[in-house]
């Protein structure tokens, strides 16, 4: 045996050897037999050509070429215990915790998915889902990661942009059945609409952004987006609607397909902290692929937005 052809086992056992003082002691420390030790031991003396130990009443005694050696070895158990650690760490890196902050739709219909993916290749990730149309401060923690509707603008922050999400007029085919289909938007005045209760900020935004929309009062009026949503499902009259969740269900049909529509810029955001934590970036780009391929399923490519200014966590 030459020299290159020792293995890191002889110089651990070696190691071992010289910290315990005996092949008994460094058997039990290392799981593995006397014999096993000694012939270890015998091979590196073979192969360097010279004696590491010298057998004594009160056990081995060490050489000064292993002295010497000593410290050359504890660098190499240094190094294979950081390799150790290394791997260890790249197999099991995406565990741990991600908060994620989205809207109600978004969290409830559109994440669920998305988030059952990211689980069945990472399971020992988990994820805590707020689902509320109430914006949480990533700079204090509230939330890892987020789903916005509006562009940050905080410097400490990462965003991406998503695309914009479409959203129109929508009816389930059992309210279009019974009263029949608009024509032009002066039309909706002779349906039952499903609006908000409250002039919120967002509501202002939507007003603002569509001029042509008629003023007509609301058959139902809910804050809550999930609320109209289920109320379109149910059949009580015409609302807005993501046209990626009304894709899904062949009785929500378009009202007034190319009269009106609205486009709901959509970005996703981490703190910049953030970004070299492998379980934030992992869940940030399952995120930002499968948000994409949401709103692709929805619109044209060519109106998806792709290519927005954002930063981007990975190529």
């Amino acid at each position: 045996m030459s020299k290159l052809d020792l293995s890191w086992d002889y110089y651990r056992t070696f190691l071992t050897v010289l910290e315990e003082g005996s092949l008994s002691a460094a058997a039990r420390e290392l799981g593995l037999t006397q014999p096993t030790i000694g012939r270890h031991i015998d091979a590196m003396e073979a192969a360097l050509g010279y004696p590491l130990f010298v057998r004594s009443p009160h056990g081995l005694l060490a050489t000064d070429a292993a002295l010497a050696l000593k410290p050359y070895a504890e660098t190499l158990a240094a190094t294979s215990a950081a390799l150790l650690r290394e791997a260890s760490s790249q197999r099991d890196m995406i565990s741990g915790t991600v908060r994620i902050s989205a809207s109600e739709v978004i969290g409830i219909e559109v994440l669920p998915p998305i988030l059952s993916e990211l689980h069945a290749t990472h399971p020992q990730l988990t994820i805590e889902l707020s689902a509320s149309d109430t914006v949480e401060d990533l700079l204090r923690q509230e939330a890892d990661i987020a789903v916005r509707m509006v562009a940050p603008t905080q410097e400490a922050l990462i965003a991406r942009h998503i695309g914009a999400v479409p959203i129109s007029f929508h009816g389930h085919r059992r309210y279009i059945e019974r009263r029949g289909t608009p024509k032009s938007l002066a039309d909706l005045r002779q349906h039952s609409l499903i609006g908000y209760d409250r002039q919120t900020a967002a509501v202002r935004a939507i007003m603002a952004r569509s001029p042509a929309l008629p003023d007509v009062p609301f058959a139902l009026r809910t804050d809550s987006n999930l609320a109209q949503l289920a109320a379109i499902r149910a059949g009580l009259g015409i609302g807005l609607c993501q046209n990626g969740l009304a894709a899904r269900d062949p009785d929500i049909v378009a009202v007034l397909p190319g009269l009106f529509e609205m486009k709901l810029d959509t970005w996703l955001v981490m703190h910049e902290n953030l970004k070299t934590a492998p379980r934030c970036r992992v869940t940030f780009d399952v995120l930002a692929r499968r948000l994409r391929d949401y709103i692709r399923a929805s619109v044209p490519a060519s109106a998806t937005g792709d290519d927005r200014p954002g930063t981007p966590l990975s190529p």
